[in-house]
């Protein structure tokens, strides 16, 4: 039998990584590979190394992303089933890749960079995994980085609800109006940077009336067949 390969993309702060680390729990041999907190991670390179966002954005218009990581020397590695991130052999926290801040980068950047090589170097990574593993991949634009997905989820909620929980997982250190405002522009960026995209097989998963992450992972269990 072949692995599967699940996509799980979801607006701003609906709890798609949440989904994903209960998936873990229900999927037998599975791994989760979080695309987002790679691309995080070379934002959080770049910007603790003082670079201005506005110039990085000018630069990351012409970058290669899989050669800034080389650079940085940027590595994935996966432990207990998840992806962890080290920057030049130092483990990184993944609280420290989803500050406020640093999420709103990420998506400014994301809307500019060119990010083809980036994407090949995912599909390498879920190639070499899905021999070995049903493979859970959280992310962005995962169609057009692995076509060959077998679910493609796209998971949402309301914004008042996306903020509730955005302001929990900031342990209330960033004021409401804030979050709620972060998330509509970062909304928009992803709007316009094509990553709210919905495929023939893409589908839509409402979690707004869930109240726990383990229902939120129902609604997605709903629609894998076990293979």
């Amino acid at each position: 039998m072949s692995n599967m390969v699940i996509g799980i993309e979801g607006l701003v702060g609906a709890g798609k990584t949440a989904i994903c680390k209960e998936l873990l729990n229900e999927i037998p041999n599975s791994i989760l590979l979080q695309g987002g907190n790679l691309y995080r991670a070379i934002v959080f390179a770049l910007l603790s190394s003082k670079t201005n966002l506005e110039e990085l954005k000018q630069a990351m218009k012409q970058a290669d992303i899989k050669q800034i990581m080389e650079k940085l020397k940027i590595t994935l590695a996966i432990e207990n089933r998840d992806t962890v991130i080290y920057i030049d052999g130092k483990k990184i926290e993944e609280e420290d890749l989803q500050t406020a801040k640093s999420s709103m980068a990420v998506s400014e950047i994301s809307s500019v960079a060119d990010n083809q090589n980036f994407y090949l170097f995912g599909r390498n990574i879920i190639e070499k995994f899905k021999q070995s593993y049903n493979i859970i991949v959280s992310g962005r634009d995962l169609m057009k980085i692995y076509p060959n997905l077998d679910y493609h989820f796209l998971v949402t909620a309301s914004l008042e609800e996306r903020v509730r929980r955005k302001c929990i997982q900031y342990n209330g250190k960033v004021p409401a109006d804030e979050v709620k405002q972060n998330i509509i522009k970062r909304d928009e960026l992803q709007e316009k940077t094509g990553f709210y995209q919905k495929y023939d097989k893409t589908i839509l998963v409402d979690i707004t009336s869930c109240k726990t992450v383990e229902e939120s992972t129902k609604e997605v269990l709903k629609y894998i067949t076990q293979k």
